[in-house]
């Protein structure tokens, strides 16, 4: 179930909210002793979350299909999306599940039970403190909500309607409202290799001093323009990047 990306979180007593957490989305499947955990394409990363399948057998579950994010935290203990690949492959036992949904139980399917029911019986599955979290809803209206997740620099907000059954693919059942920070910044060039996602290199404006990447995210036509806009100005890359692209392009001129 994917969700529904909205400016602002939905208001009133059909909703019920929970953070964000910046992390990957994972879903363990239990079998007997045969667990495993797939991402959201469906791809088996059970060999990279070693750690997080032996919680999962501790759960003592004979068959289960649980649904959540898989993170690590900062000192602050906010999740930390910049440190979690590491943790993957060097410090295992800094990973979390925080499960947020249950899609079966011991023999039983699930989806056409409300999400409040699922969550309840999700809920009475899991220890406190292990290494697999409950996701808890939070009480309160959904902009107060909000703008206490946005201070705290938490990546967001779902909103889920109460009452969704759980059904596969993008919905408006489950909606999500993103924290983001607004900067101008220089736009120096763009950075794009076959195969991957195009990077605009990016420039405190006046200084011009390259303060890091982002990934582009217009539509196809205006990417394109941009390309070649880029492309008719090429030029070095920005002093004080690490690695030289494949491809650059300058905006300059």
């Amino acid at each position: 179930m994917l969700r529904t990306q909205v400016p602002e979180p939905p208001s009133g007593s059909d909703w019920i909210h929970e953070v964000k957490l910046d992390g990957y989305r994972s879903q363990i499947v239990i079998n007997d002793d045969d667990v495993r955990i797939y991402t959201r394409s469906g791809i088996d990363w059970s060999s990279k979350l070693r750690g997080l399948i032996e919680a999962a057998r501790a759960l003592g579950l004979d068959n289960a299909i649980i649904d959540g994010e898989t993170i690590v935290t900062n000192e602050a203990g906010l999740p930390d999306f910049a440190s979690l690949q590491k943790a993957i492959t060097q410090r295992q036992h800094d990973l979390y599940l925080v499960a947020f949904d249950l899609l079966h139980l011991n023999g039983q399917d699930l989806p056409d039970l409300g999400v409040e029911e699922r969550r309840d019986i999700l809920h009475g599955l899991i220890r406190p403190g292990e290494r697999i979290q409950f996701s808890e809803a939070m009480p309160g209206e959904s902009d107060a909500l909000f703008y206490l997740i946005d201070k705290a620099g938490m990546e967001g907000m779902v909103s889920k309607r109460r009452g969704s059954k759980y059904r596969s693919g993008e919905t408006r059942q489950w909606l999500k409202t993103k924290s983001f920070v607004v900067s101008e910044l220089e736009l120096l060039g763009v950075q794009r290799e076959s195969g991957k996602a195009a990077f605009a290199l990016l420039a405190e404006p006046d200084t011009r001093r390259y303060v890091g990447s982002a990934f582009i995210t217009l539509p196809i036509d205006i990417r394109e323009r941009l390309w070649k806009r880029v492309t008719e100005h090429a030029g070095p890359p920005p002093r004080g990047m690490k690695k030289r692209p494949a491809t650059l392009g300058s905006s300059r001129g």
